[in-house]
């Protein structure tokens, strides 16, 4: 398996202590994947963040590796929006971190499989 990066609903999921995704994302780092997030997730975790959550939020984040949103991703997420936003109201977020793991060749870890219904991408089972 590829280099993994993370959606949202998996980081809110790990600070629910949600255990099987905890468990999941710790078997990830153990087999020596590399676990990624978009400036997308951050921003979308920061904007629903209480403020008990700031310190193991810092940490989670410093744990896995950003990935940086450029042109070219920026070019494939405005495909998948011509593509897929009317039969799947596809949103830009999910748009750009769809393209962020084809340009990166990263297997997606999402937990919302029908805002993903790209096949040039991998989805964690």
């Amino acid at each position: 398996m590829q280099d993994v990066l993370i959606d949202s609903d998996v980081v809110i999921e790990w600070l629910r202590g949600n255990q099987k995704i905890v468990d999941r994302l710790l078997e990830l780092k153990r087999s020596g994947k590399l676990i990624f997030y978009s400036p997308v997730t951050k921003a979308e975790i920061f904007h629903g963040l209480r403020p008990d959550e700031e310190k193991i939020t810092a940490d989670f984040f410093q744990a896995c590796s950003p990935i940086p949103i450029d042109d070219e991703i920026g070019e494939k997420a405005g495909r998948y929006l011509a593509q897929y936003h009317k039969s799947h109201s596809l949103a830009l977020g999910d748009a750009l971190i769809a393209a962020t793991c084809c340009q990166h060749k990263l297997t997606l870890f999402s937990l919302n499989r029908k805002h993903y219904p790209m096949s040039d991408i991998r989805k964690l089972l």
